[in-house]
């Protein structure tokens, strides 16, 4: 079973150009079902059944895995059998039909527009890290850019005098973001300072030696800017989240956010429309003469 794993797992690289993030977690999803197949003994991919892998979700649920990763193994598993069915070494897919126990639907957490700009409108001190810093929360919350797009982002891909940047997602599929004025701005005044670092390659963000910056850096940058800034946890999926709720409170357009954040399904978007009836049921709390009801009423 480990043996056409690794072949499944050298397709998605090679042939479907996964990303490295991707690869690793499918592959961690996999390596259990062998796990489970190995305490059931059961021989191999085609002796899988259906039952015995949704008696496998319901223990992986019992022991409390979430709903979500639940689904990402079910995903992996019947990626791995339409492979194993094309090359003609399985004839069937256990995980047709299956589905994750539906689990509580966590809202993501985001910086409301006051918290954005108290976030971004401090003042910057005109050196190399102060620059570079600001420049990633601005391009952060002006297109909003997954972290991954970010890191791997390089100077041919901007365009500042057309207000536009282009990024590589999930799939190795392109898009064309626009780049807000302010964003632009940092832009060009941390470019200004870029070359210092003699850069190694095109990388926008750089380190003080020159090389790329790592997820891992840019996210403990944001982190640092929150706690200074704000005074709490911050992170680069919440100003993620923060423009596609920002936007979609002021233009109603869930497809026109869709497209900019790059779901493949608008399903995955839809989550924001909660939090913008959230938004408007506070307001209505708040401000209209029957919302409230007077202390001390028990109806």
């Amino acid at each position: 079973m480990e043996r056409q794993l690794d072949a499944y797992c050298a397709h998605l690289r090679n042939e479907r150009q996964v990303s490295d993030h991707t690869l690793q977690a499918y592959r961690r999803d996999l390596l259990k079902v062998i796990e489970f197949c190995t305490s059931q003994h059961i021989a191999g991919w085609e002796a899988l059944q259906v039952q015995q892998l949704r008696q496998l979700v319901a223990r992986q649920h019992h022991q409390g895995q979430a709903s979500r990763s639940l689904a990402r193994m079910l995903s992996a598993v019947r990626g791995l059998y339409r492979y194993l069915n094309r090359e003609g070494l399985c004839q069937h897919d256990p995980a047709t039909g299956l589905s994750p126990p539906k689990g509580e639907r966590r809202l993501p957490k985001v910086l409301d527009t006051d918290r954005a700009l108290q976030l971004l409108d401090g003042g910057v001190d005109d050196d190399f890290i102060a620059r570079r810093d600001q420049a990633i929360l601005e391009l952060f919350y002006s297109s909003g850019l997954r972290l991954s797009e970010l890191t791997g982002l390089d100077l041919d891909q901007l365009d500042l005098t057309g207000g536009l940047v282009q990024v590589v997602g999930k799939g190795s599929k392109s898009r064309v973001l626009p780049v807000g004025r302010k964003a632009r701005e940092a832009l060009q005044a941390w470019l200004r300072l870029r070359g210092i670092a003699a850069p190694v390659d095109g990388a926008v963000f750089i380190t003080r030696q020159g090389k790329r910056l790592s997820p891992r850096a840019i996210q403990l940058r944001v982190k640092t800017a929150g706690e200074r800034e704000l005074g709490q946890h911050l992170h680069p999926h919440m100003l993620r989240h923060s423009f596609a709720s920002h936007l979609l409170e002021s233009s109603q357009d869930l497809r026109a956010v869709q497209e900019m954040l790059g779901h493949a399904d608008i399903s995955t978007t839809q989550i924001y429309t909660h939090l913008d009836f959230q938004h408007l049921a506070a307001v209505y709390d708040s401000a209209h003469p029957r919302a409230k009801r007077s202390k001390g009423t028990d109806s």
